[in-house]
């Protein structure tokens, strides 16, 4: 007899229809897959027989043969062991024929029948649901994942014969309450908030512009400064994900497989803060699957480069064009697709090799030769795309000691969600959400500068040689300085403020 069911194979973040096809016949006992199946899936026919036997069904005495179609796409995971097992049922008639062919099947069985959750459950059913399939079995880890796709009845199943006996209608399973978008943001947290930060007025003020605009942002200062705090704190200050937001966001952690079991639609800002030691491919993505990298995990949120200098020249400049273009490509000899990587970079790295080069609490001990070695370490490319640059240097002790608290994470973040307003009001119809997207067009036809500030400007590009890239960048800034004081024009005041964001070129690189 024959059989078909339904599920879905993972390219990239999105999920391609695949129909699982078991014919059941005489003869002498064999097993058949067919359809470009990998490793994990080939190794299904162990899980999913032993599964049978310890859930009361009975394993195929003749030639099975289950094709997964098309058969010219790659197969790979775990996720066809319940689809797999549902069709072999089927076909040998150990259950009343049922039209499996519309209901998404997800699962990896273990020996004794229970449904393990799998990597890459959200895409696949978001995926599913645009090719109008609207009911999905699925692992009960896995269930949480998805309780913010709106119309979809999400049945989690603990076990292969509970999704059976689901399906033949002996015992239907209950259908998850989804979750509205509002409900998920009411679980959000703040994991560090920046009241708990002392002292650092100026990169607090730079955090917020940051934040604001969507820029990248560099600190530079000697250890212990609280660099690493501060960037910590930025995911707090940004406003809230929308719900597109968080799909993109969530797709690309489930992917990876970095979703914790039971987790929910991820509605936290992501922070990634990879270890200086990170690969090339760790960083924009790869490996033989072509995974997603670091700067795709960040998308939406933060990637953060403690001791920058530290990191691999090859693996800093390989992040040049996804910072650039908000997409990275990763091309390998089995896979090619494409990752989202539009996220805010924040760097952290020390003046010079000891870390006290112009520090007032300590004397620095390196020579000039080392500093300029040291500094030479971040290449003048990546520092044009990082639009602003901080100071940062030791808190006094008065202001460690000082009981008074700075402003809430929440406080500033109500002002960075007015300008972000702003921004999405003045974008509404260019296609990009915040200053920092703009392109030259953009910049010429939406940052208007008054007649002081392009004197201002003119001035510092004179004076510190900066570049068309760092011209525009300066407007950029400028213009998310202007929309958190409430100005319709760039005004000579925003602009000042922008130019002493590139300041640090001229201090530590020009020497």
């Amino acid at each position: 007899m024959l059989s078909r069911t339904c599920c879905f194979a993972l390219q990239g973040v999105e999920g391609v229809p695949v129909t699982v096809e078991a014919y059941v016949s005489g003869g002498q006992f064999a097993f058949t897959m067919v359809g470009l199946p990998d490793a994990a899936v080939r190794e299904s026919r162990e899980r999913v027989y032993a599964a049978m036997k310890n859930n009361g069904f009975t394993t195929p005495s003749g030639h099975v043969t289950v094709n997964l179609s098309p058969a010219d796409l790659r197969k790979e995971g775990t996720a066809f062991d319940l689809p797999i097992a549902v069709a072999i049922i089927i076909a040998t008639r150990q259950i009343r024929a049922v039209d499996a062919s519309n209901i998404l099947l997800l699962g990896e069985l273990a020996l004794d029948g229970r449904l393990v959750p799998v990597r890459g459950a959200l895409p696949l059913v978001l995926s599913a649901h645009e090719h109008g399939i609207r009911e999905v079995i699925l692992p009960a880890d896995n269930a949480h994942e998805v309780q913010a796709v709106q119309g979809m009845l999400v049945y989690p199943a603990h076990t292969l014969y509970e999704a059976v006996m689901h399906l033949t209608g002996a015992a239907p399973l209950l259908a998850q309450v989804q979750k509205s978008y509002d409900e998920c943001l009411m679980e959000r947290t703040v994991t560090c908030d920046l009241s708990s930060v002392r002292g650092q007025t100026g990169a607090r003020r730079a955090l917020e512009v940051a934040a604001a605009g969507g820029h990248n942002m560099l600190m530079v200062g000697v250890p212990g400064s609280g660099k690493t705090m501060l960037a910590r704190c930025l995911p707090g200050i940004l406003p809230q994900m929308t719900l597109e937001e968080a799909f993109e966001t969530t797709r690309i952690h489930s992917v990876a497989g970095l979703l914790p079991p039971g987790a929910g639609l991820m509605t936290e800002r992501p922070f990634r803060t990879p270890h200086h030691s990170a690969s090339m491919p760790s960083l924009v993505g790869g490996g033989a699957n072509a995974m997603p990298g670091e700067i795709s995990l960040a998308h939406n949120g933060v990637l953060f480069l403690d001791e920058l200098p530290e990191y691999s020249r090859t693996a800093l400049e390989a992040l040049r064009q996804p910072l650039e273009d908000g997409v990275c490509t990763v091309t390998r000899v089995r896979a090619h697709t494409q990752y989202l990587s539009r996220c805010m970079l924040v760097a952290s790295m020390n003046p010079c090799p000891c870390g006290y080069y112009g520090s007032t609490v300590r004397q620095c001990r390196c020579g000039s030769h080392e500093i300029r070695k040291y500094l030479d370490r971040v290449s003048g490319p990546l520092l044009d795309r990082i639009d602003i640059h901080i100071e940062v240097d030791a808190v006094p002790i008065e202001e460690i000691t000082d009981q008074k608290t700075g402003e809430s994470s929440k406080v500033v973040r109500e002002r960075v969600e007015n300008a972000r307003r702003l921004q999405q009001k003045r974008f509404a119809s260019a296609g990009i959400v915040c200053n920092a997207q703009m392109n030259n067009k953009h910049v010429e036809e939406l940052a208007a500068l008054s007649d002081p500030a392009k004197a201002l400007l003119a001035r510092a590009v004179e004076r510190y040689a900066l570049s068309m890239r760092g011209y525009t960048r300066l407007i950029k800034v400028a213009r998310t300085i202007a929309d958190l004081r409430g100005e319709a024009d760039i005004s000579a005041p925003a602009m000042a403020e922008a130019i002493q964001y590139r300041m640090l070129d001229a201090k530590y690189w020009s020497r």
